[in-house]
């Protein structure tokens, strides 16, 4: 394996994780779309299934998945990866690893709808419990933690709210209660902040988004600091059978090479549009962590290496205001998902947090006249003009 530990960003996004293929000499990892391996014998075929090194069926292991497996854990400062179907195979690996009868969780309050949703209604039938707080401020997390506390799962910056949170106080918390923390790192991806190295214990990330970053896969990935939380991870997650499909990987593994080059050219665009909407007469607020009047501005300066490509505001008029402008878009493509080279805007509250009920969304500050753009690669000038035609046709 290529020693890459020394090397820049884009380097190592580049080559951690990949050799050229030893047969063929292929520099492109190989797709290895199998779903069996043979053994030479039966002493051999006993010996992979006791632990020895070699392949024994892809769920439980491929060389194209393991390749982008080491490539993310490389990035991450992990000691390994599990590559999952997709962004909600990752989480609820790591729920289902981790909690149980009289568990407590502690999570962030504008998580993910579906990462809220399935803990508040699905987990309670195996008797797991949970608090979501502002986690913004530490020590709502801290007044949460109970003795059957056994996960704190943070999302930093928060979707849609783009709220940040303090990794490392985040990490002291948890450990001094001998919990685990969890952070979702899918809206900075590894170029721009790694959760590890501030005390994280477990990394997730929706690899659908900046990491494939071509709109054109859905897939996950888990990255463990220790060996001990990544073998029971593993078990579980072979056993759950959430695991990646090898063609999956291949497509990610061609994704992740742009990973750098994309984000500095999309959260360019995200801060340029981010001012754009500040000034504009029609908005009525702007949330995005590049700007110094973000609550957090300082602590995303500390604890990230930019700001990312995520902007979410509101437009006066509220709800029906906000359909109007994105029902108004032409650059732009109204659709959920983010972290693609198009830019892609949407309504949360109707869409990707619609399971969450409407008290709850307006606790965690997902307001109706919350519009969330991801922005993408194209130019910056096409981006502007486009929203700002749509804001006109606002009333």
């Amino acid at each position: 394996m290529k020693d890459t530990g020394r090397l820049g960003r884009l380097t190592r996004i580049i080559h951690a994780g990949q050799e050229h293929d030893p047969t063929t000499g292929a520099v492109s990892m190989p797709l290895y779309q199998t779903s069996t391996f043979a053994f030479k014998n039966a002493d051999e075929g006993a010996a992979r299934f006791e632990g020895a090194p070699g392949y024994k069926y892809t769920r439980l292991g491929n060389p194209t998945i393991a390749a982008l497996e080491a490539n993310i854990a490389e990035l991450e400062h992990g000691c390994g990866a599990l590559g999952a179907a997709s962004g909600m195979a990752a989480i609820n690996c790591v729920y289902l690893t981790f909690l149980g009868q009289g568990c407590h969780l502690v999570a962030t309050d504008s998580l993910y709808g579906p990462s809220r949703t399935i803990i508040e209604t699905e987990y309670p039938r195996f008797g797991v419990a949970a608090s979501f707080v502002d986690s913004t401020d530490p020590e709502n997390v801290a007044r949460a933690m109970t003795e059957d506390t056994k996960l704190v799962y943070i999302e930093t910056p928060a979707n849609p709210t783009l709220k940040v949170t303090d990794i490392a106080r985040c990490a002291e918390i948890a450990h001094a209660a001998n919990a685990l923390l969890v952070v979702d790192n899918t809206f900075a991806s590894p170029y721009l902040q790694n959760p590890i190295l501030l005390g994280a214990d477990i990394v997730l990330h929706s690899m659908t988004k900046f990491i494939n970053g071509h709109t054109d896969v859905v897939a996950g990935i888990i990255v463990a600091k220790s060996e001990e939380v990544l073998a029971r991870l593993r078990k579980v997650h072979y056993n759950l059978g959430g695991t990646m499909d090898p063609h999956q990987a291949w497509l990610v593994l061609r994704g992740v090479k742009t990973l750098g080059l994309r984000m500095e050219k999309a959260q360019a665009n995200a801060l340029g549009l981010a001012r754009f909407l500040h000034e504009h007469p029609k908005v009525a607020w702007v949330r995005y962590p590049g700007l110094e009047n973000h609550p957090q501005y300082d602590l995303a300066r500390k604890q990230m290496r930019g700001a990312g490509a995520i902007v979410s505001f509101g437009v006066k008029g509220g709800l029906a205001a906000g359909k109007t402008l994105i029902d108004s878009v032409e650059v732009s493509t109204l659709a959920v998902s983010l972290g693609g080279v198009e830019t892609l805007i949407e309504h949360p509250a109707s869409m990707t947090h619609a399971g969450v009920p409407p008290a709850k969304r307006l606790q965690a500050e997902i307001s109706d006249d919350l519009v969330r753009i991801a922005v993408g690669c194209e130019d910056l000038e096409d981006l502007r003009q486009d929203l700002d035609q749509a804001l006109a046709r606002v009333g």
